[in-house]
């Protein structure tokens, strides 16, 4: 009897020996090199506690930055592996559209900064969320301030979305550019959540990513989205399908940072299914983020080397948007039963690369891709990092899924 079940168990390991090595899978929990806030950062939009947990619980979650950050805790950030955007009242609480002396600006910049200008865990300081072009003149002097006075931190200000860009302005497009050349924060960050309870996306999901990415194209600069994270009035409650469209639609169009509204729930309104509740409890949607987040980190080392020079729409271009397979530079042909947007890139060695997102965030699709140019296609794996060929299953993209492709010319 104990010899027949040493052989049970032998020929068990065997066939587990097997099927990992068949599908992939991983004997141990790997150890998931981080891509740093500077090349990409990764925020939970929202004012952070200073509480231990909390802030490991954040960098267990995949993220490089722990958000808005009282003074008080920031060493508590440095702890907790993670660095932040310092939530200090002399900037945060002062920053308007009204006339401002020079002197008290550079006076509140001080106070705020001098503590923490040498700090390892200070990324930037947060100046103003959603502003018309009312504020820019004194965002400007605030951003110029701030630099000048501690030169490695970043200004934070994040813009309005696509349709509600307020007065003063004859277009979206116009408030963007403005901002970008009269205030100068040397990056452009916006809002904006098109996931509704009805199950609809709407159109202009990508319409504000195709205006991000021109305008910062045009400058230059990055740009970053802040996606839709939480349930709230109308909007839809988090699903897997969804964040993942959200992100890899930002990746698909050249986008260098995301950020999730919200981790923490306010303790206000309807707002429910954050990553962590208003109890401080981890939700269904942290391990959501937190698998996003990974695939964000393995992704980068290869990612952050392409540069975007064209996105389209397959076949089915949203109401607003430019570019379909007639437009693509590298692609002859995107074939299968699903709706597909497609970046496409150059690495910085010439080789071409393509991010093929799944539109649909309910159903899973098989797709195919042929290449202009013969050549091998290959996948970088978003689970390990590495590139290799496509073939096998990996034709297949979860809801809203991407995968990113490249070719090894003959």
């Amino acid at each position: 009897m104990r010899s027949s079940l040493l052989r049970m168990a032998i020929v068990g390991s065997l066939l587990v020996t097997v099927a990992s090595a068949a599908y992939g899978f991983r004997p141990e929990r790997p150890e998931i090199p981080r891509i740093a806030p500077e090349d990409f950062p990764i925020i939970p939009w929202g004012w952070t506690p200073g509480d231990a947990q909390a802030l490991a619980e954040i960098w267990e979650c995949g993220f490089n930055l722990a958000g808005f950050i009282r003074p008080e805790h920031v060493d508590m950030v440095q702890d907790a592996g993670l660095k932040c955007i310092v939530h200090h009242p002399s900037i945060a609480n002062a920053v308007s559209n009204q006339p401002i002396e020079d002197d008290e600006i550079a006076r509140r910049v001080a106070e705020a900064t001098d503590a923490f200008k040498d700090h390892p865990a200070v990324f930037g300081y947060y100046l103003k969320d959603e502003p018309t072009v009312d504020w820019y003149p004194n965002l400007a002097r605030w951003r110029a301030a701030v630099v000048e006075a501690d030169p490695d931190a970043l200004p934070y200000i994040n813009l309005l979305p696509v349709g509600a860009q307020g007065p003063g302005v004859d277009s979206y497009e116009e408030y963007v550019d403005r901002f970008i050349t009269e205030v100068g924060a040397g990056y452009v960050s916006y809002d904006h959540y098109t996931l509704r309870d009805d199950g609809s996306v709407s159109p202009t999901l990508f319409l504000n990513l195709q205006i991000m990415r021109e305008y910062s194209k045009k400058h230059g600069i990055p740009f970053w989205n802040i996606v839709l994270a939480n349930s709230h009035f109308r909007y839809a409650s988090p699903t897997a399908g969804g964040l993942r469209l959200q992100v890899f639609s930002t990746l698909a169009y050249g986008g260098r940072g995301i950020s999730y509204f919200t981790y923490f729930a306010p303790l206000t309104g309807n707002y429910r299914e954050a990553a962590v509740d208003q109890f401080l409890n981890k939700t269904p949607t942290w391990d959501i983020l937190r698998n996003i987040n990974l695939q964000i980190h393995c992704l980068g080392p290869t990612y952050l080397q392409l540069d975007s020079v064209n996105v389209f729409h397959h076949p089915n271009v949203p109401e607003g948007c430019a570019g379909d397979l007639s437009t693509s530079r590298f692609i002859e042909d995107v074939s299968g039963g699903g709706d597909f947007l497609v970046g496409e890139f150059v690495h910085a060695d010439g080789r071409p690369f393509v991010m093929v997102v799944n539109k649909n965030i309910t159903t899973s699709t098989a797709f195919g891709v042929q290449f202009k140019e013969p050549g091998r296609v290959m996948m970088t794996n978003p689970y390990t990092g590495e590139t290799h060929g496509w073939s096998g299953e990996n034709n297949w993209l979860a809801p809203g899924q991407g995968m990113l492709l490249s070719l090894e010319k003959e």
